[in-house]
């Protein structure tokens, strides 16, 4: 909170203060005036921060507000009377980051005409215009393993789907909240490096969520549907590589129709919402590559005929962790339950099925959900947080102390499976 998140703040001040003349252009005087209020809202945020000051509740009225200001007081009420008040630097982590991010958009909506800027937009279309050549791999090698899908036998559509699931872990590391906003695009082909990253796979449940996903194929009736639900994280390259092995989930009939969960808002930093979602795909069908185009244009066919369904709901940008989703927000777990198969991407999505708490290393995945069964689930994450769990006796301390930062540089990945086998 010190240290990385005072520099997301100072970004997104630069940002709106380099869109000042198109504030002009768009609103005139009103624009500036809205771009002057936005900056200073958010310098006195970055100060209240840096110095430690009492956690306030949110004041502009939103759909979630008062869930925001009712878990504020519940965290007052954890603290003895000798605490004082919770604060920027003596709250959870997990309760203060969500926070400073929805506190970072109060700033924006408090500032009309500019009241629907996104201040990270710009950082993440530069992260999918600095992965191209990635992209270009991937979309090749999508579209050539399409033209032939029909003919693999079991075991080449397996090795298939694992090289897919390989690519949207390693994709993951992506993250531009863990850089303060800095460049952290994807330079080299990953399909290429599947191998050599093998090892770095902490806990590899690939094969459950292949039987799993044959099963529900093998047992499907005629018109019943399979549905797959992908929680995002990144936008940018990380999203190509989540809409790449949606494709080829419903290509290889594994699953009937693919539902995505992005955010309501802009939400650290990199991750997706509709807009990012939707260009994403607009950017793929009119690059001039034949293949990144042929991409562009086949999803957006799934999108039309609704084989694909972006959906978003407000408890994704919520402080609350997973545990607390049946009672907070029923009609979303109500809705996960109708899964086949849930995949939480990254790292954030750990961190809230998990509680983030100091679990032990080899804590059950299971136990650490604390009751978070929807349906079955696997988190597919790069590590960038110190919290691990379903690890084998002595794993984590071995790991430890051949790298003590092993748990937060994104250099190892996890499928971690949770549901019936």
């Amino acid at each position: 909170m010190k240290d990385r998140t005072p520099q997301i703040l100072t970004r997104a001040i630069d940002t709106l203060h380099r869109h000042k003349s198109e504030f002009f252009e768009k609103h005139g005087e009103e624009g500036v005036e809205a771009e002057k209020k936005a900056i200073s809202l958010l310098s006195k945020l970055r100060n209240e921060l840096q110095t430690d000051k009492p956690v306030v509740p949110l004041v502009e009225d939103c759909a979630d507000t008062d869930l925001w200001n009712q878990h504020l007081q519940y965290q007052r009420s954890l603290l003895n009377e000798s605490d004082g008040q919770p604060s920027w630097f003596r709250s959870p982590w997990l309760f203060v980051e969500c926070y400073m991010y929805r506190r970072l958009h109060e700033a924006v909506i408090q500032s009309p005409p500019i009241n629907d800027f996104d201040v990270f937009k710009e950082s993440k279309d530069q992260n999918f215009f600095e992965s191209q050549e990635s992209i270009i791999a991937l979309c090749t090698h999508l579209q050539e393993l399409l033209r032939t899908i029909e003919d693999l036998d079991e075991n080449q559509l397996k090795n298939e789907f694992f090289k897919l699931l390989q690519v949207s872990l390693w994709g993951n590391k992506c993250d531009l909240s863990l850089s303060g906003g800095e460049s952290s695009s994807q330079k080299t082909s990953v399909m290429d490096s599947l191998e050599d990253l093998k090892p770095f796979i902490l806990v590899n449940d690939m094969e459950h969520l292949w039987s799993l996903l044959s099963k529900c194929k093998k047992t499907r009736e005629e018109a019943s549907v399979d549905r797959v639900y992908i929680i995002l994280d990144n936008s940018g390259f990380e999203l190509v590589t989540d809409l790449v092995l949606a494709d080829f989930l419903l290509s290889s009939k594994l699953a009937t129709e693919i539902h995505f969960y992005g955010k309501t808002i802009p939400w650290f930093v990199s991750d997706t919402t509709i807009r990012d979602f939707n260009w994403v795909i607009e950017q793929m069908k009119q690059c001039n590559h034949k293949w990144m185009s042929k991409c562009g244009v086949g999803w957006e066919n799934y999108i039309k005929v609704g084989r694909w369904v972006y959906r978003d709901h407000i408890f994704w940008t919520l402080p609350h962790d997973y545990s607390a989703m049946s009672q907070v927000a029923p009609d979303l777990y109500a809705e996960l339950q109708k899964a086949c198969l849930i995949l939480f991407k990254g790292d954030l999505n750990y961190r809230k099925l998990t509680g983030d708490r100091k679990w032990d290393f080899t804590v059950p995945f299971h136990q650490a959900l604390r009751g978070f069964h929807p349906a079955p689930l696997c988190s597919i994450r790069t590590l960038k947080a110190e919290v691990q769990v379903g690890l084998q006796p002595g794993r984590g301390e071995q790991l430890t102390a051949l790298e003590p930062n092993w748990l937060t540089t994104g250099k190892y990945g996890i499928f971690q499976f949770d549901g019936p086998l």
